[in-house]
């Protein structure tokens, strides 16, 4: 139950990340989305973790957008 729970958030927060069309929205949401997975998997460590993730994988994805013109 906890692992499909915790697969469930990972993938909440992946599908999160290619929110927005800016650069700032998108890292802010990646940030935002992994932060909150984060806190529930693994409490105050988890949620500094997924935020740094999240907004890393914010930033690839408009990088990519970006380069795909949109």
């Amino acid at each position: 139950m906890r692992t499909t729970s915790i697969l469930a958030l990972l993938a909440a927060g992946f599908a999160l990340t290619a929110c927005g069309t800016t650069t700032t929205e998108r890292v802010s949401t990646g940030a935002l989305g992994g932060a909150a997975v984060g806190a529930v998997v693994d409490g105050g460590t988890g949620a500094v973790v997924g935020g740094l993730a999240g907004a890393a994988g914010g930033a690839v994805v408009d990088q990519h957008e970006k380069s795909q013109g949109r």
